[in-house]
């Protein structure tokens, strides 16, 4: 019987260390994670002191935008650093988003009047993809084309903006976009739906005008 229950004894201890080591690993990750999400910069819109509509600010303004290669739709990978020396629009969007529909006219017109100066655009669709279904990736990304050719955007369409989140500050609203001069500098950035005039005026800021 003292056999039984020493057995229990040290079965019941071994069992509270595997738990109070399971809560301590739980703990451990829930501090890494809570210490990465403070760690990452995020914008904020700013009120204009002249009394105009608040303008977002972002951390990255004025600092190399984050490097990146992601694929466009046929598979290719495009990476960021190999627009270095022309002025780059990095434009996030979505299929669902409806201020991007109104937004993307503009851009196109933009993109059109300027791209012999040097400025390109670099679509990046923030949709949800999941590449562990090879089938479900494939629909995902007929439905990106499908919406890109509605909307006939000319520039590169690239996907999995998703995975930029945290490198451009949390993409909390769409569209988003970053304006990339030639040397790579984030020297402007557009939370929300803004206007035309406002989105030439940081194109031209991209382009040293």
């Amino acid at each position: 019987m003292r056999r039984n229950t020493l057995v229990i004894t040290v079965v019941l201890f071994i069992l509270a260390i595997f738990a109070w080591a399971g809560w301590a690993n739980f703990e451990y990750r829930k501090q890494a994670a809570e210490r990465l999400l403070a760690s990452v910069a995020k914008g904020e819109l700013v009120a204009d002191t002249a009394g105009g509509a608040a303008k977002y600010v972002s951390p990255l303004t004025g600092k190399a935008a984050p490097e990146f290669a992601l694929e466009d739709l046929s598979g290719r990978k495009v990476s960021l650093k190999s627009y270095k020396g022309k002025a780059v629009l990095i434009n996030f969007w979505a299929t669902w988003c409806a201020p991007c529909k109104i937004e993307t006219p503009w851009l196109i017109e933009l993109r059109n009047q300027y791209a012999a100066q040097g400025f390109e655009i670099l679509g990046v669709s923030a949709d949800d993809i999941d590449r562990d279904d090879a089938q479900k990736l494939s629909e995902e990304k007929k439905e990106i084309a499908r919406s890109a050719e509605q909307m006939h955007i000319p520039y590169p369409v690239l996907i999995d903006g998703g995975s930029l989140d945290t490198a451009y500050g949390g993409l909390d609203e769409l569209p988003t976009s970053f304006f990339v001069d030639r040397k790579g500098t984030v020297v402007a950035a557009q939370l929300g739906l803004t206007s035309k005039d406002d989105i030439e005026g940081n194109i031209k800021k991209a382009l040293g005008e």
